[in-house]
C-alpha cells in the first residue's frame, strides 16, 4: 500500500477496516473522512471559517503517519481525536487573542459566519464547554455510542454521559428560552 495509491481494494469491496468503512488508501479514507471532520471541527470550535482548516490539519498530519494508521482497526478514531485537540488549541488561542485585543484597546470586528442550519442550536452549542461541545458533537453528528464518546475524550464512561447530559440540558434550556421569546 502507498499514500494516494489506487482505490483497488476499494473497488473490490474490501471495506472491512475500522469501523467506520473506511477503504485501505489514504485517497478514499480521506473522502470519507473530511466532511466528519469538518462538522466535528464546526461542532466543537463554533466556528464554520476555521473547520475546513481545522479538519484539512487533521487530514494533512494523518496522511504524514498514514503507514502507521492505516494498521489501526480505526483509523477513523485517530484523526477524530487530531481533530478535537486542534478545535480545542484554536479555541484557547482564540480566547488568548480575544483578552490580548481587549487589553490593547482595539476595536473588534467580528467575522460573519456563513449559515449553517439553525443558527439558534449552533449559537446555544457555542456556549457549551468545549468537552460537552464535543460529547454533543460526537453522539448527534456522528451516532457515536458514549463508551465510544468516552474513548475519543479520553475520559471515563461516568464522566462522558455528564457531559452529554450537562450539554443537554444546556441547549435544551437555550433553544426552549429561544423559542419562548418568538411566541
Amino acid at each position: 500500500m502507498s499514500v494516494g495509491g489506487t482505490l483497488t481494494s476499494e473497488r473490490a469491496g474490501d471495506r472491512s477496516r475500522g469501523s467506520a468503512g473506511f477503504g485501505d488508501t489514504f485517497d478514499s479514507f480521506y473522502f470519507r473522512a473530511f466532511p466528519m471532520m469538518v462538522a466535528l471541527a464546526f461542532a466543537v470550535s463554533g466556528s464554520s471559517v476555521a473547520a475546513e482548516d481545522i479538519a484539512q490539519e487533521a487530514m494533512v498530519r494523518a496522511h504524514r503517519h498514514w503507514d502507521q494508521i492505516s494498521q489501526y482497526d480505526k483509523p477513523g478514531a485517530w484523526v477524530r481525536r487530531v481533530t478535537i485537540n486542534l478545535a480545542l488549541s484554536a479555541l484557547r488561542r482564540s480566547a488568548l487573542e480575544l483578552r490580548a485585543k481587549l487589553r490593547l484597546g482595539r476595536r473588534l470586528d467580528p467575522i460573519p459566519e456563513p449559515e449553517a442550519g439553525d443558527m439558534r442550536i449552533w449559537e446555544a452549542v457555542a456556549l457549551l464547554s468545549p468537552q460537552q461541545r464535543a460529547a454533543v458533537a460526537f453522539f448527534y453528528l456522528e451516532d457515536r455510542p458514549v463508551r465510544e464518546i468516552a474513548v475519543l475524550l479520553g475520559c471515563s464512561e461516568a464522566t462522558a454521559k455528564v457531559h452529554l447530559h450537562k450539554g443537554r440540558l444546556a441547549l435544551a434550556s437555550a433553544v426552549g428560552r429561544d423559542m419562548a421569546k418568538e411566541r
